[in-house]
């Protein structure tokens, strides 16, 4: 018998998969579940075919699977199957939620929420969570009957929603830049002692902010400005070192996050939720570059910090290496600003977001017990 199953509390059923951007602040709300209820059980819903098949059973929770529901982009024939698909996963979900004992449900989006909201409702409690600043279906359909709603950021547009920010991992909350600021720059072979600007574009990396940020390379080596930048794996990226400035450390990808955190006094990145929401609770003041495609959320996402002063964001148009310049040099030459960019950025109400979602959870099951 797992240790899971030999708990007597309260079985929290999260539903979130698919992408990155719905797991991790699930994940990010069943540890702070655990710290506040240890005999609690943690259950995910999740597809064969999302992140979650990894990600989850990785960090130690049970993953149960149900028949995904993704929604046509397009009126076309996998519109008109949607019914009997929709039906067929609510009857496997509800199975697994009796099977599991689920006392509460809490959805963050995506195509494994929706199924499990129809299923649940009428049955057991609905908390939705929504990370981005404009909404999806399933957390709209969710919302409808869901007894607490939260989201990230103010006018997302749900009714009676709360503002309590994105869930984020303890290592992020909890991450000391300052006393881990040697062993960072060590590790990616940086200045010890030079304002360095972290720079990336996603896990795939951005080719008009590598072309920006390449493009200043001079200008900020001449300023004593060092540079970690993750172009991508699919890309390449070659800068010319300057004797005696700072290095300009280039990688593919990182896999310390926490490092390159530590290793950094500014950020240069997009603003997609879940960075932002990273950014923001370590204390790091950016430059945000929004996702010129899809439908504005990026720059949505970004907005309350850049309005708390906490980061500046520039169009990717927009986005040259003149601009590149101008905006991260002063900023990193400045360690007032940076100081005051820092605790801006901090302020901006994510650290706390996992607590105050796992609180909402516990009382509405002991609300239903009593």
């Amino acid at each position: 018998m797992s240790s899971q199953a030999a708990r007597k509390g309260p079985c929290v059923v999260i539903a979130g998969g698919g992408t990155a951007g719905h797991i991790e602040p699930a994940l990010a709300l069943a540890d702070a579940v655990m710290r506040l209820r240890p005999d609690a059980r943690v259950v995910a819903l999740g597809t064969e075919r999302g992140l979650e098949k990894t990600i989850i059973p990785a960090r130690g929770y049970p993953l149960e699977f149900i028949p995904p529901v993704p929604m046509p982009r397009k009126p076309n024939v996998d519109l008109l199957k949607l019914p009997l698909k929709v039906r067929s996963s609510i009857k496997a979900t509800r199975e697994v939620l009796d099977r599991v004992g689920a006392d509460i449900v809490v959805g963050f989006g995506g195509y494994v929420a929706l199924p499990a909201y129809l299923a649940a409702r009428g049955r057991l409690p609905i908390i939705v969570h929504d990370s981005n600043a404009r909404v999806g279906l399933a957390n709209k359909v969710g919302a409808r009957f869901a007894e607490r709603v939260a989201v990230a950021v103010p006018d997302s547009g749900l009714p009676n929603a709360e503002v309590i920010g994105i869930p984020l991992r303890e290592s992020i909350i909890n991450l000391d830049r300052a006393a881990l600021r040697a062993e960072a720059r060590e590790f990616f072979g940086l200045d010890p002692h030079a304002p360095t600007l972290l720079v990336f574009g996603g896990s795939q990396g951005a080719r008009s902010i590598n072309t920006a940020v390449s493009g200043a390379a001079r200008a900020l080596a001449d300023a004593g400005i060092g540079v970690l930048h993750a172009h991508g794996p699919k890309n390449s990226l070659v800068v010319q070192e300057v004797p005696g400035a700072p290095k300009y450390a280039t990688v593919p990808y990182l896999e310390r996050m926490d490092l390159a955190y530590a290793a950094a006094d500014a950020a240069l990145c997009r603003c997609g939720a879940m960075t932002v929401a990273e950014v923001s609770a370590v204390g790091l003041p950016a430059v945000y570059v929004p996702l010129p495609h899809g439908n504005g959320e990026q720059a949505l996402n970004a907005q309350p910090v850049v309005d708390a002063g906490g980061a500046v964001m520039v169009p990717d148009a927009e986005l040259t290496p003149q601009a590149v310049a101008e905006l991260a040099i002063p900023m990193l030459t400045n360690p007032d600003r940076l100081a005051a960019m820092s605790a801006a950025a901090q302020g901006s109400g994510h650290r706390e977001a996992a607590d105050v979602l796992a609180r909402m959870v516990l009382d509405s099951i002991d609300k239903r017990s009593r």
